[in-house]
C-alpha cells in the first residue's frame, strides 16, 4: 500500500491560542489560564494524549474484530507527566516532552485473559500514534517568509 500524507494548516489567534484545520475540521488549541492562556481548548500536550486515545480506540476495535471477539466498547484513561521547565525557558537537563505516558484500557468484553493479553500486544505494536511517541520521528522545521 502507498504512503498516505495527512496535512494540517494552523494559524495563531493569540500568543497561546492556535486554530488548526484538518480536512473539514477545526481544532482550537490553547493553554490553561495558569499558563497565561484563555482556556478555550486543550493545550498541545493534551492533544497528544487525545490523539493517542483516539488511535487506541480504533486499534482496540480493529484488533478485536481480527481476533474474533466481541468488544462492546473501551474506556481509555491517559496521564502524561512532563517537567515544564524547558518549555518555560528555565535551564534544565530534562527533555521538553513527556517523561512518560500511562495508559489504562478498560475493555467491555467477555474475552478471556489470554485473548486480552494477545490483543493488547498487537495494539501496542500497530497503533501509529503510540509508535510516534515511542520511537524517534524526524521532524523538519523550516521558515518561509
Amino acid at each position: 500500500m502507498a504512503d498516505i500524507t495527512f496535512r494540517v494548516k494552523a494559524y495563531s489567534e493569540s500568543p497561546t491560542k492556535t486554530i488548526a484545520k484538518a480536512r473539514g475540521f477545526e481544532a482550537i488549541i490553547d493553554e490553561p489560564e495558569e499558563l497565561n492562556g484563555t482556556n478555550d481548548g486543550p493545550n498541545p500536550v493534551e492533544y497528544t494524549l487525545i490523539a493517542l486515545s483516539g488511535c487506541l480506540n480504533v486499534m482496540c476495535h480493529l484488533v478485536a474484530k481480527e481476533l474474533n471477539f466481541t468488544l462492546r466498547g473501551v474506556k481509555i484513561n491517559l496521564a502524561g507527566v512532563l517537567d515544564p521547565e524547558k518549555h518555560l525557558g528555565i535551564p534544565t537537563s530534562q527533555r521538553a516532552g513527556y517523561k512518560r505516558v500511562d495508559v489504562e484500557i478498560i475493555p467491555d468484553t467477555d474475552a478471556d485473559t489470554a485473548t486480552l493479553e494477545q490483543w493488547i500486544k498487537i495494539i501496542e505494536q500497530r497503533c501509529p500514534v503510540s509508535d510516534n511517541l515511542v520511537n524517534p520521528t524526524p521532524v523538519h522545521l523550516t521558515v518561509n517568509k
